[in-house]
């Protein structure tokens, strides 16, 4: 499934991308394709307000630093407005914590997260000729490599999750096509599955409760 919207989303911004080629960034401001990075801070919590166990101070958070790709395509909708289609690809070093007189416990199992996928839109407005702010929203999907034990014998399987992301930020143009910027985004993860290994089918689906505030600092070209 996850191979299917990738390709999907590369097939639709190359087709996008054709023609911003023929336009460069200094004649419309933060508009045709762009690439970049971000790097940043992650903390991902169990949804839950109740306390799992009441008899011990259960940690039920993870906290990393965020990092990854992502290109996209913004098109001038008027002379301030942008409107534009971005995915992304990132990876996370919040993990679990082995201190067993503290355990992890997420809704999930002890955790440790792994890749994500984002495919969604944004709407920008342009206050300056180098300065755009906007808000974004879209599909995100999440794996974790989830550990269970009883003491002995370890089992670790990756779990996908599906859920929504909704976000803001700025960006600011450095020179003729280069860009920096800041972004809050929080996401929401509804639906899970394990994903087994090999040629065994993957479980059913089901409801967890996980949500997740990033805060990421990103910069990229403009072509």
């Amino acid at each position: 499934m996850n191979t299917r919207i990738a390709s999907l989303v590369a097939a639709s911004l190359a087709a996008l991308a054709t023609p911003a080629m023929a336009q460069s960034a200094s004649e419309a401001p933060f508009s045709g394709v762009r690439v970049g990075g971000e790097v940043g801070y992650d903390h991902i919590r169990s949804g839950s307000t109740e306390d799992v166990d009441t008899s011990r101070d259960l940690k039920q958070s993870i906290d990393g630093v965020s990092y990854g790709a992502v290109v996209g395509y913004d098109i001038a909708a008027g002379e301030n407005l942008r409107i534009g289609a971005e995915a992304s690809y990132a990876g996370s070093t919040a993990e679990r914590d082995f201190n067993n007189a503290n355990p992890t416990v997420f809704n999930l199992g002890n955790v440790q997260a792994d890749r994500d996928i984002y495919v969604g839109g944004r709407v920008g407005f342009v206050t300056s000729p180098s300065t755009m702010v906007y808000v974004k929203g879209g599909y995100t999907n999440q794996r974790y490599s989830v550990t269970g034990t009883d003491g002995t014998v370890a089992l670790d399987q990756k779990l996908d999750t599906d859920g929504w992301r909704v976000g803001a930020g700025a960006e600011f143009a450095v020179g003729r096509n280069a860009y920096i910027g800041a972004e809050y985004r929080y996401s929401m993860y509804s639906e899970g599955e394990i994903d087994f290994e090999g040629n065994t089918p993957d479980s059913s689906r089901f409801n967890l409760d996980t949500d997740r505030h990033q805060v990421v600092a990103t910069a990229g070209i403009r072509f």
